[in-house]
Parts: C-alpha cells; sequence; structure tokens
C-alpha cells in the first residue's frame, strides 16, 4: 500500500491508526491484529537492533534495510517510516526519500531537530532555524513520488507552543501532506495546536508513559487529529514479557510452571507460516531427498 492510498483514507474522513512495529515479526503480528497502517519507530528500532537509545545513533542505510523487511514482510500494509531529520541537510534528506521509498515505504517522518536528535518525549531537545527544515521539507516534497510526507517539529519542548505552531503552518503551505507537533502536555495545548493549523492533517504521539495525555482515536478525532501512531506499543510490551519471562527462568530454570507467560511453540508456528514452508519445501523435493 502506498502514499495515495493513506491520503485517500485520511480525505474520506477517516481516522488511521499506526501501531509501530520495529521488525518483520512484530509487523507480522501487528498485520494479523487487523492493521492496514503501521509506523517503523526509530526509538524501537534503534532498541532492537542496536540495544541503544533514541539518541541519534541509527543511521539511515540502518534504518532503510529495517524498512524493506518490513514492508517486503507485510506488502498489503502502508508502513510509514520514520526519517529522523533526513539524516542531514536537503541534499542527504532527498537521498533518504529515495531510500525508503525504494525500500517500499507509504511515508515519512521529518522532524527540526539538531542532529543527533533525541526521543521527542526525551529533555534536551533542541531545533534547527526554521529556514533549515523547511529547506528540506521542500526538497522531499520535490523529488518524492508517491510517499506521504509528515512534517514533525519539537520546537514546543525546544522554544514554545506558538513557535511550533508557526512552523507546522509554514510547513502545510509547502504541501507536506500532514503536520505533528510532537509532545503537547495537555488537552488545552492539542486544541490550541489543531485551532492554529485550519485544514491540515494533524498526527497525535499515543506513547504509554509519555508527556501527552492519552486518548481515544475517537476522543482525538473530536480535537482535530485523524493521524494516530501508537510507536512505542509492541516495543514495551514485548520488554514487559520479556523480562517477566526471563526472570521467571532465571529464578527457576524453567517455565514448566509459568507456560502461560509464552507463546507454545506449536503455537507460534503458524505466525511465521511454517506449514506453508513444510509445502513448498515438498513441492520441490527431488526423489534423492
Amino acid at each position: 500500500m502506498d502514499g495515495d492510498a493513506l491520503r485517500r483514507r485520511l480525505a474520506g474522513g477517516e481516522t488511521v491508526v499506526m501501531a509501530g512495529c520495529f521488525d518483520a515479526l512484530s509487523a507480522t503480528l501487528a498485520a494479523r491484529a487487523g492493521f492496514e497502517t503501521m509506523f517503523l519507530s526509530g526509538y524501537a528500532t534503534s532498541a532492537t537492533l542496536l540495544g541503544l537509545p533514541d539518541f541519534g545513533y541509527l543511521t539511515q542505510t540502518e534504518m532503510a534495510e529495517v524498512a524493506r523487511r518490513v514492508c517486503s514482510t507485510v506488502p498489503g500494509v502502508a508502513v510509514v517510516v520514520d526519517g529522523d531529520t533526513g539524516y542531514g541537510n536537503p541534499l542527504n534528506t532527498i537521498r533518504t526519500i529515495q531510500l525508503y521509498e525504494h525500500a517500499g515505504a507509504a511515508g515519512i517522518f521529518l522532524e527540526d531537530q539538531v542532529w543527533p536528535k533525541k526521543c521527542g518525549h526525551m529533555a534536551g531537545k533542541r531545533v534547527v532555524p526554521r529556514e533549515d527544515w523547511l529547506a528540506k521539507l521542500q526538497a522531499a516534497c520535490d523529488v518524492r513520488d508517491r510517499i506521504f510526507v509528515t512534517a514533525r517539529t519539537d520546537a514546543r519542548a525546544a522554544v514554545g507552543l506558538d513557535e511550533a505552531c508557526e512552523r507546522a503552518r509554514m510547513a502545510a503551505d509547502l504541501g507536506v501532506d500532514a503536520i505533528f507537533v510532537e509532545a503537547p502536555e495537555s488537552l488545552e495545548e492539542m486544541e490550541a495546536i489543531a485551532a492554529a493549523t485550519p485544514g491540515c492533517i494533524r498526527v497525535a504521539n499515543m506513547i504509554e508513559g509519555g508527556k501527552t495525555p492519552l486518548r481515544t482515536p475517537a476522543e482525538l478525532h473530536d480535537l482535530g487529529f485523524d493521524l494516530i501512531v501508537s510507536p512505542l506499543t509492541g516495543l514495551l510490551a514485548a520488554t514487559h514479557q520479556m523480562r517477566v519471562a526471563y526472570e521467571t527462568l532465571h529464578a527457576k530454570g524453567t517455565l514448566r510452571d509459568d507456560l502461560d507467560l509464552v507463546t507454545l511453540f506449536d503455537d507460534f508456528s503458524p505466525i511465521v507460516e511454517l506449514e506453508r514452508h513444510y509445502e513448498t519445501e515438498a513441492r520441490y523435493r527431488t526423489s534423492d531427498d
């Protein structure tokens, strides 16, 4: 699914919820749960691929490679990929767009932080001058084929809400598909963002334990936000469950009495379609095998 499909859904008045993923397995599980749109999170990918925080360690090509794996695993899903700051200047941003489109991405988020960036709900963020960010957004819009471009500003924490809203308006004037004022800390701030950006598709970032109040898609729609991302749900859930399972295994040496902590071996096989691979193997088996 490409960026045009995402545009049509939003233009038709649909509120789109994007499940966060970070690898082929998490994308598979999200697709099986019914999600037609996903967000490949830089925070989650940095944690799972590198074991590092979202501090700018993840490179452009590493993210593009993970995007390729995810998009090829769930070809019927629109995958929006975290583009961080474009990984440099407008020329680097152009290459990021090309790499992501080649990987199969339906969309990209591009932010205005100083590199190396930080997670939007972390402290210590700084933003580049408006014109530097806008130049990268313009480059992205100029060279893209059909990729859905979201302009994310972290100016709310770095400068103030008024500056963030002004940056969002300026990005919208360039022709981006959606605007994303990161980490508002109250419903009043969300209402102010919506009032300041008429006619825009707006992103709400729902992080469990983050700075923005958690709300349902219907509640967010009423506030004026129709592109909803839950980027860390899968990562945080998996981390919690793995920690419990590993601690239990360490304490007891076995999960014999705690099998409810895991997906059983035979129950995991359908997730990776093991039977289909057996059938393919049988089709090509020779008499000598």
